[in-house]
């Protein structure tokens, strides 16, 4: 097949699409990848060279969060030549109405939640009849590097993340909604409801509130609120990550962050807190992990999802402690190949951190068990077969 991917301003997006095109080649496709941000006409992944490229039918396109979608030139040439794109979102649906609502014809639809796929099911089952869940998936090591042993590794913890102020991401809803109105107050209560019950994903919280408050609420309606939910969303995933790192602050464990804004937390005064770097390449931060015992995952609110934190971590043979959700119980469990934690009882959390560190052996067993099941099942490898199987079914 001759297939299309693209380039953005998400930087681990266009690692994915390096990958998978890789994968691709492999398999003996022909790909071409186009850079969104319209490059001068001589570099290879530009709009000239993908015009060279689009001259002759184009089999399958392969996107993130609908960027290759989004315009209606390309809508057009994907319409034009029936191509199958393959959209997998990495983020909540809820960020993306206007893709869900306008897309090419042969459209295919992957989330890393399963709640994320009945949201797309409920709101848009007619615009998007093929929507499935699609797991993330982690990137093999170089078998040419040797692997680290948990004693002799440099960070006991370390966090691959950004940090916001919750409070300042929530204020995110001045911009689209007046204050001292009833749907300002809305959002408020919607944020406090997921502080209050950190088990609600962003619809159930959203249902809850709009009960709580009385209101009457048509379909069309419980939409754009759920679409203007962006800033909440960002918000209690931020309130989330800060309680995580400020408990595990305070305990005096070692502590390596990595990522930028936690100048902006107030554990930046701890000594037992290093920053590494304030922004790395995606492919940069995975020998970073390989040199953690411990990597610390704080779900991005997927209540039934998963997360590449937590594969990276394995396949660099590190230990992932990370909270919960519904897949991750069904698929994993804690103590033989992964570390949880409960967001409900973080108090927990330090001794949970110090009795791996103890156990080098268990945490040891741990790891190599966790390893075993992702490299059989969830790797870019992985990844492409599911992609090709949907291409290939899609009618």
């Amino acid at each position: 097949m001759r297939i299309v991917l693209f380039y953005s301003d998400v930087e681990s997006f266009n690692f994915f699409s390096d990958v998978l095109a890789e994968e691709l080649r492999k398999r003996g496709h022909e790909t071409f990848i186009l850079n969104l941000l319209n490059p001068p006409a001589d570099d290879p992944h530009s709009y000239v060279m993908f015009s060279q490229f689009a001259s002759q039918k184009v089999d399958a396109a392969i996107c993130f969060d609908g960027l290759g979608v989004r315009h209606d030139l390309l809508i057009g040439i994907w319409n034009a030549y029936q191509t199958k794109v393959v959209d997998i979102f990495m983020d909540p649906p809820l960020r993306f109405h206007t893709v869900l609502e306008k897309h090419p014809g042969n459209y295919f639809l992957f989330c890393c939640d399963r709640d994320h796929v009945d949201y797309v099911k409920k709101y848009f089952g007619q615009m998007v009849p093929n929507v499935e869940f699609m797991p993330h998936v982690g990137v093999i090591p170089d078998q040419a590097v040797p692997v680290i042993p948990y004693k002799e590794k440099t960070y006991d913890v370390l966090f691959s993340g950004t940090y916001y102020s919750p409070e300042d991401r929530l204020a995110g809803i001045e911009e689209m909604v007046e204050k001292g109105t009833v749907v300002y107050d809305f959002y408020q209560v919607l944020y406090r409801c997921l502080v209050e019950n950190s088990n609600l994903n962003i619809e159930e919280a959203t249902l809850l509130t709009i009960e709580r408050m009385r209101l009457s609420v048509d379909q069309e309606t419980l939409k754009n609120l759920l679409r203007c939910a962006e800033p909440v969303d960002w918000a209690i995933r931020m309130y989330q990550r800060e309680r995580v790192v400020q408990v595990l602050a305070e305990s005096g464990v070692e502590l390596h962050l990595l990522g930028r804004g936690w100048e902006n937390h107030s554990s930046a005064k701890y000594p037992n807190v290093h920053r590494i770097d304030d922004r790395i390449p995606y492919a940069d931060t995975l020998a970073y992990m390989a040199d953690a015992r411990i990597n610390l995952n704080v779900f991005p609110w997927f209540k039934s999802g998963t997360h590449d934190r937590i594969f990276n971590t394995l396949l660099q043979h590190s230990l992932p402690l990370t909270d919960s959700s519904r897949w991750v119980d069904e698929n994993f469990t804690d103590g033989e190949d992964i570390a949880l934690y409960d967001l409900e009882h973080l108090e927990r959390l330090p001794e949970i951190v110090s009795s791996l560190l103890r156990d080098t052996e268990r945490a040891e067993k741990m790891i190599q068990k966790g390893f075993e099941k992702v490299v059989h099942h969830f790797t870019w490898e992985n990844c492409t077969d599911w992609i090709l199987a949907a291409i290939e079914n899609m009618a």
